[in-house]
């Protein structure tokens, strides 16, 4: 979180200033980004591409590049099976959704949309890519989600899911976007495309319906008897998002005690209450857009939010309010370890190196191997696929895990699990996760966390991602022995973009961004508030100290 928060921080969203949907559509339509302008290319990270019409960072052109480019990248790899293609409720994805398709049917691509011409959250689409490749050795499909995430209504992204259901890898995501951009800078000459109409009538685009096949395969995740019988009431929000049609459907089949609080869908997002910064965000993990939520904790046992596209997910618990991310993953590991019982002996946790050490301390707890790896969902990818990681987590809000026979679920973030892993554990234990946290905290300590982004220059993001573990040499941490300096992460020895220093109790790390002019601190001290000043203190030493090594 930056350092400055927004006297509208938590308030509801400012009628008068609501996002003009009929002018971001026109702009995209109209725009022309200019690929001389580097923030008019397209950027193609793991994330996918984001931006918004306004800037000229999401247009139509962008759209038929990077589909151009899927396809062709596809076709290289062999990927013969069918696309499937969801969106979110921003006001960008459905003309993103119409350009794709006319450029994904002129290219005779089998496309499978919503059959209601609705929407799909992220993990339902990884959900139909690996049930589609279950015990098929060819014909693989892959997928695009069409969502910026939890960003501001003004956004648009476009994002690519390989055959093994998760977010594409860097070699895929620089093939695609050095193609896209090419394809920008010959004015889309390479670019096969159909009209609207044609590509909805022809035989390469068929309705699909994602939500019966994933809503019907949740018993084999979770607990869904156990929810029903337990009377445990459920809050949820989606936030406006590509949730809010699959939640019913949830409710009705298992006859869970369950209330949706909100089922409007609105690109203005007007009934969002302000993030940290003044903006519209429908981040769930931030307590300023979760304030509704917050404020009904009374009324359930447990509550959960979902983002736009329903890949992280906030928890609100009756006994404390929001959960940070870190502090529920911690509870979620611990729970699934003493509940799964048929899961493989050998299989780990995952965490990225990012997140809270209080994950590190219940993995030993429970006898179970850590793997830490970089910042992105990827790098849990194999691990869930073939089992050996039982659980992949982010600090951002992002996780998934096993079925209950051990077997993959999702390979992409699944925020729709994690919230009702929650109403699970409540119904399990007698106790919500914030109380559960409580008891893991009395024995394992507590921990204080924060994050900071603070401001960069695009040569000092360079420098900080560049930096090696013997130009720092840094020996004492807050007054501890420096135990671990690493530049790689120790679960897979891959980049991590940056630093982590670590003592017994505390440790940090600096990352750039790789999208905007800021580098982030991330800190956390098991001992105080205090402690964890200190350990942001010498972070910011660390910091000066390499950009002023130029």
């Amino acid at each position: 979180m930056s350092e400055k928060i927004s006297t509208t921080a938590g308030k509801p969203a400012d009628q008068t200033r609501l996002l003009d949907v009929p002018r971001l559509i026109t702009c995209y339509f109209t725009g022309r980004p200019d690929p001389a302008i580097p923030a008019q290319r397209v950027s193609f990270g793991t994330s996918g591409h984001r931006g918004t019409a306004f800037s000229n960072s999401f247009n139509e052109a962008h759209i038929l590049a990077i589909t151009q480019a899927i396809c062709l990248y596809r076709a290289a790899q062999g990927t013969t099976g069918p696309l499937f293609i969801g969106i979110d409720t921003h006001a960008l994805s459905i003309p993103a959704l119409a350009t794709a398709l006319e450029v994904l049917a002129a290219n005779e691509v089998v496309t499978m949309i919503d059959a209601q011409g609705g929407f799909t959250p992220t993990p339902v689409i990884s959900h139909a890519i690996l049930s589609y490749n279950r015990g098929r050795a060819g014909g693989l499909a892959d997928g695009i989600v069409i969502t910026p995430s939890h960003n501001p209504p003004q956004d648009g992204g476009f994002k690519y899911n390989t055959p093994n259901g998760g977010p594409a890898e860097s070699d895929a995501t620089m093939w695609i976007e050095r193609t896209a951009n090419a394809l920008l800078e010959q004015k889309l000459a390479g670019v096969k495309r159909i009209p609207y109409p044609r590509a909805l009538a022809s035989a390469h685009v068929r309705p699909h319906d994602y939500i019966t096949a994933y809503v019907t395969d949740l018993a084999n995740i979770i607990d869904m008897e156990l929810i029903r019988g337990s009377g445990v009431t459920i809050g949820i929000d989606p936030l406006g998002g590509a949730s809010v049609h699959v939640w019913a459907p949830i409710i009705d089949r298992y006859r869970i005690s369950a209330t949706v609080v909100n089922t409007v869908v609105d690109p203005t997002f007007r009934f969002m209450t302000n993030d940290w910064d003044g903006q519209i965000r429908m981040d769930c993990s931030s307590p300023y857009a979760m304030t509704r939520l917050i404020g009904l904790r009374e009324k359930f046992d447990v509550a959960f939010a979902n983002d736009t596209d329903a890949d992280r997910h906030g928890i609100v618990a009756h006994s404390c309010g929001l959960m940070n991310p870190n502090h529920y993953l911690a509870v979620a590991i611990a729970y699934l370890w003493d509940s799964r019982t048929d899961w493989s002996s050998t299989c780990g946790v995952g965490k990225t190196v990012v997140s809270s050490a209080l994950i590190d301390r219940v993995a030993r707890q429970i006898g179970r191997r850590l793997v830490e790896v970089p910042v992105g969902f990827k790098w849990f990818v194999d691990g869930l696929t073939d089992g050996s990681l039982g659980f992949g987590g982010e600090e951002s809000a992002g996780a998934s895990f096993l079925r209950h026979d051990g077997s993959v679920w999702t390979t992409d973030k699944d925020g729709l699990i994690a919230g009702l892993l929650a109403a699970e554990m409540t119904a399990r234990n007698g106790i919500d996760p914030g109380a559960s946290y409580g008891r893991i905290t009395q024995a394992l300590g507590a921990p204080f966390y924060e994050r900071i982004d603070a401001a960069a220059t695009a040569a000092q993001r360079t420098r900080l991602k560049a930096i090696t573990a013997e130009e720092v040499g840094l020996s004492e941490l807050a007054g501890e022995k420096v135990i671990a300096t690493i530049t790689r992460a120790p679960g897979n020895n891959a980049p991590i973009g940056g630093i982590k220093i670590a003592a017994e109790n505390g440790w940090f790390a600096l990352r750039p961004s790789g999208t905007e002019d800021v580098y982030k601190i991330y800190a956390e001290s098991f001992r105080s508030p205090a402690h964890l000043h200190q350990i942001q203190a010498a972070a910011q030493e660390v910091a000066n100290k390499v950009f002023e090594d130029k």
